[in-house]
């Protein structure tokens, strides 16, 4: 079974177009890792008018997702990325977890 995560995050106005650009493409030793780790369809998207960003990402299991955090190279994105975005002390992205009302399969 897919587990369909959805989260927000909060980009700096002045970085968006830079934080586009190291999305695009991200490392592909980054995505082998999400790949490992149980990731699918992982999209995140902008509001302009809040610069709050939305991401989608299908992932196996929730252990899986939960590990990908403690891999060398998110931990190495997460660094490459505080400049961007808001961040904890350890450098993760600040993220809210949405809750699901609707799907249409």
């Amino acid at each position: 079974m897919v587990i369909r995560k959805a989260f927000k995050m909060k980009v700096y106005p002045d970085k968006i177009e830079e934080y586009a650009k190291r999305h695009n493409p991200i490392w592909p030793e980054l995505e082998e890792k999400l790949k490992e780790h149980g990731v699918e369809n992982y999209s995140i998207f902008l509001d302009a008018e809040t610069n709050s960003l939305f991401g989608y990402a299908e992932v196996e299991s929730e252990e899986k997702w939960n590990a990908l955090a403690e891999t060398a190279v998110c931990k190495k994105w997460w660094a490459h990325m505080t400049d961007l975005m808001e961040t904890n002390n350890d450098n993760s992205p600040v993220s809210k977890d949405l809750e699901s009302l609707f799907y249409m399969p």
